[in-house]
């Protein structure tokens, strides 16, 4: 896209700091009524493709301050392309890319927010573009409906990705976990829970906690995070449950706050830890989506 541009030094930092910021408020960005929001997933407007780990979340803070009734967006070129004009005096929102360049491979040039597998030559360097809210935009073509939403039970997806998640939940006593000595998640009992939506999000949070098993996604976090390491893990489950849930409709819950200020020491000690946690929590849910439907192609980051 020709509105690409090079990365500012402290992208990194810049990411991070508004992530921390929603954190201290008391609002983190992965955090929201996704059953109320007309689209749930921030997409292209252009190619509908889903914007997806450190994106989904830059979009849904974006989303959220703003207030936007849409989670459609598109650059100043698509806008165009569209049949659209972003409107003057509009500031957009910036997101990123991972572009692949050749170099002469350092062992330094590899974090772990890799999104792919890397041949030795090869590098990601992070890129930033902006992109504009549809309601940004004047003068677009009408767009074909979307549709009403899914006739069924925002419930009965989630329990479709439980099931065919092959997990195993066994349920009783008071608390919720994954426990990895015998690969199994632990559950109150359903009745315990006061509302549907209470259930689905522990349920999808322990969830993603199992695709950290060395057989899955085989996440290990002593090594770049050390005593941070188990605080680390709670973000991506957050996050992950937080990226099922938009895909099931169900509205997110904060379910560690005793985490934030373990969260918020993380990231203002690494500015790159929000792009990790972004990424791994991206690997678990779509883990969790090719087992609930092994012919899914999950689209890659928009």
């Amino acid at each position: 896209m020709s509105t690409n541009k090079a990365v500012v030094p402290d992208l990194y930092a810049a990411v991070t700091t508004r992530v921390i910021d929603a954190i201290e408020r008391g609002a983190p960005p992965w955090i929201r009524p996704w059953s109320t929001v007309a689209e749930a997933m921030p997409v292209n407007a252009q190619t509908r493709r889903p914007y997806r780990g450190i994106n989904f979340t830059l979009l849904s803070l974006q989303a959220g301050a703003q207030g936007y009734a849409t989670n459609r967006w598109a650059t100043y070129r698509q806008a165009l392309e569209m049949g659209g004009q972003v409107r003057k005096g509009q500031s957009g929102a910036t997101i990123v890319f991972w572009q692949l360049r050749k170099v002469a491979a350092t062992a330094e040039a590899f974090p772990d927010t890799n999104p792919v597998d890397l041949p030795s030559n090869v590098f990601p360097l992070l890129r930033a573009y902006t992109v504009f809210n549809v309601a940004q935009i004047d003068g677009l073509r009408p767009e074909p409906s979307v549709g009403k939403p899914p006739a069924w039970p925002a419930e009965a997806r989630a329990e479709e990705l439980l099931l065919m998640s092959g997990a195993t939940l066994r349920h009783g006593g008071s608390k919720a976990f994954y426990r990895p000595d015998t690969d199994e998640i632990q559950l109150p009992p359903r009745a315990a829970f006061p509302t549907a939506a209470g259930y689905y999000n522990v349920a999808l949070h322990e969830l993603s906690h199992w695709t950290g098993h060395p057989h899955r996604c085989a996440r290990d976090f002593s090594g770049r995070f050390r005593d941070a390491a188990y605080a680390a893990e709670e973000l991506v489950a957050e996050m992950g449950a937080a990226y099922l849930c938009a895909h099931c409709r169900i509205d997110g819950e904060l379910r560690h706050a005793s985490y934030l200020a373990s969260w918020l020491a993380m990231l203002k000690a690494d500015k790159r830890a929000i792009f990790t946690a972004a990424t791994k929590a991206q690997q678990a849910a779509d883990c969790i989506l090719r087992l609930a439907d092994p012919t899914r192609a999950v689209a890659q980051a928009a």
